[in-house]
C-alpha cells in the first residue's frame, strides 16, 4: 500500500485522483482548510492545516511521511520553496503539478511533446510554472529531490464549464442572447476529464521510473471550440445557439482579465502527444469525450441550482463584446 498525501485534493483535478488513490487501495491524507468544494470519498484522512504556513503545517502534520507528496497548491517558485521545506527528505516522491500551458505559444509545430521549449510570453501563470519547474529539476540535479512534475491541460468535470463565461455561457445560451466564441471557433482544443486524466496520475505514483522526469497528461481529444459550445447547447436543450465570433487579440483588449489565458493557452490549436505516459501508464486514454462531458456538467448544473451563478460584470462585458461584432459586421 503506497502512502500519498495530497496538497489540495478537492480541486477538479484532484479530487478525482484522491477516488482514484482510494479506489486503488492507496492510503490517502488530504491537508486543506477545511473549505472542502468537492466532497472527499471514504477512507480518506483529512489534516486541516494553513498551506501557506509552514510551521502550522509541519505541527499539523506531526512527522508524518509518505512514498508520495502530490503538490496541487504551489504555483510560484515561491509556495514551493515554503513547501520543499516542510517535505524535502520525507517523501520518496515529489509530484509537482505543472501546466502544459507552459508550453511555447503559440506552439511552433504540432502535436506539442514534453520536448517542445517551455516559453510563454502572455501569461504569467505559466512562467511561474516554468520557474516551479526550473528551480526543481535544479534541486533534483543538485541534491537528489525525487520529483516528478506533470502537465496538464484543460481538465475539467462536471462542475467546470470550460468556456469563457462558466455558468453565464449557459444562461445565455437559454435566454436566446449571443454567446462569445473567440476567434472563428475552427481552433482545436483538447480537453481532459479529470477522471480519464487521474488514470495517468495516480499510475505515476510510486514509480521510481518517473523520478527526474516531466509529463504530459491531457488525453486526445481534440474538439473544435464551436463543438464545445454546441455539445454545450445541446446538453442545455437549446437547438440553435447564437455564436457569435470575436477575434481572441479584440477580447483581450476589451476584457484584459480574459487576455492572459486567452492569448496564453486558448486562442491556439493544441493538439499533445501522451505517449511518454502511455509507456509508463498503458491504460490511460480518452474514455470520456466531451459531448458526454457535457451532458454530465449540464446534468449536474439542473441539479443544483445554487451553482447557477451568473456574472452581472461578465455578461455585460459579453454584452459589449457581442455589440463590437455587429458593429464590425457593419
Amino acid at each position: 500500500m503506497t502512502s500519498i498525501l495530497y496538497l489540495g485534493g478537492t480541486g477538479t483535478i484532484s479530487a478525482a485522483c484522491v477516488r482514484r488513490s482510494i479506489e486503488r487501495g492507496h492510503d490517502v491524507t488530504v491537508v486543506n482548510r477545511g473549505s472542502a468544494r468537492r466532497a472527499l470519498p471514504d477512507g480518506v484522512t483529512v489534516i486541516s492545516a494553513d498551506i501557506h504556513d509552514a510551521a502550522a503545517l509541519t505541527s499539523a502534520l506531526g512527522g508524518r511521511e509518505f512514498d508520495t507528496v502530490a503538490d496541487f497548491l504551489s504555483f510560484t517558485p515561491a509556495d514551493l520553496e515554503r513547501n520543499l521545506g516542510v517535505f524535502e527528505g520525507h517523501t520518496g516522491q515529489y509530484v509537482f503539478i505543472s501546466s502544459a500551458s507552459a508550453y511555447q505559444k503559440p506552439p511552433a509545430q504540432l502535436p506539442i511533446t514534453e520536448q517542445t521549449p517551455l516559453e510563454n510570453p502572455f501569461w504569467q501563470y505559466s512562467r511561474d510554472k516554468i520557474s516551479c519547474e526550473e528551480l526543481l529539476f535544479g534541486a533534483h540535479r543538485e541534491r537528489g529531490l525525487p520529483v516528478t512534475v506533470v502537465r496538464p491541460s484543460h481538465t475539467y468535470d462536471e462542475q467546470s464549464i470550460p468556456t469563457l463565461g462558466g455558468w453565464t455561457d449557459i444562461a445565455r445560451m437559454r435566454d436566446g442572447r449571443p454567446v462569445i466564441v473567440h476567434g472563428d471557433g475552427t481552433s482545436l482544443w483538447t480537453i481532459t476529464h479529470s477522471d480519464d486524466f487521474a488514470v495517468a496520475f495516480t499510475g505515476l505514483v510510486g514509480r521510481s521510473e518517473a523520478i527526474g522526469e516531466a509529463y504530459t497528461i491531457t488525453g486526445s481529444h481534440a474538439p473544435t471550440w464551436n463543438q464545445i459550445y454546441g455539445w454545450l447547447a445541446d446538453a442545455a436543450g437549446v437547438s440553435s445557439p447564437e455564436l457569435v465570433h470575436v477575434a481572441s487579440d479584440a477580447i483581450a483588449a476589451l476584457t484584459p482579465e480574459i487576455g492572459p489565458t486567452l492569448l496564453g493557452d486558448k486562442a491556439h490549436s493544441i493538439v499533445f502527444d501522451n505517449s511518454k505516459v502511455q509507456a509508463l501508464v498503458p491504460e490511460f486514454t480518452t474514455t470520456i469525450t466531451f459531448d458526454e462531458g457535457a451532458r454530465r456538467i449540464l446534468a449536474y448544473y439542473d441539479s443544483h441550482p445554487e451553482a447557477q451563478v451568473v456574472d452581472a460584470d461578465r455578461d455585460a462585458q459579453f454584452d459589449r463584446l457581442a455589440a463590437y461584432a455587429a458593429a464590425a459586421d457593419k
